[in-house]
């Protein structure tokens, strides 16, 4: 079994979004929970926890400057939803028969920096403005 959660689920959190972030985090907790009740029967539990991506559902009715503040508050580069499924499909198959009860986070960095000092690339420069909140939480308050 796979399930989806989100880097909201437990470690990226802003205001306004707690009923969201309050379900991602159960789902953390069931995949653990389930993992160990399904082990007996040799059916593993994991889940992935996608970060912010260019998915329709998440351009649909934005403007460009904030898909573009989006982007940017990701090291690596903006992902899709191939990108999440590619970690889904993996943790389904046969490759993955001993990983049980963990998340994969599919993120192209989002939650890595964890202070402002980690922000130095100029790419990430849009990021300065949000110091007044630790740095693993300004990416998803960002993006909302």
């Amino acid at each position: 079994m796979v399930f989806t959660a989100s880097i909201s689920g437990l470690g990226v959190a802003c205001p306004g979004v707690g009923a969201y972030a309050a379900s991602k985090g159960g789902i953390n907790g069931f995949i653990r929970a389930a993992a160990l009740e399904f082990a007996r029967y040799g059916i593993t539990v994991n889940g992935v926890e996608p970060g912010n991506n260019l998915s329709e559902g998440v351009t649909m009715g934005r403007n460009t400057a904030f898909v573009g503040g989006m982007t940017k508050a990701i090291p690596w580069k903006a992902g899709n939803s191939p990108d999440v499924a590619n970690a889904t499909l993996f943790l389904a198959s046969e490759e993955a028969a001993y990983i049980i009860g963990t998340t994969i986070i599919v993120d192209g960095g989002q939650t890595l920096p964890k202070s402002k000092d980690a922000l130095s690339d100029d790419s990430l420069a849009v990021m300065r403005e949000y110091v007044a909140v630790p740095a693993y939480r300004r990416q998803l308050c960002k993006c909302l």
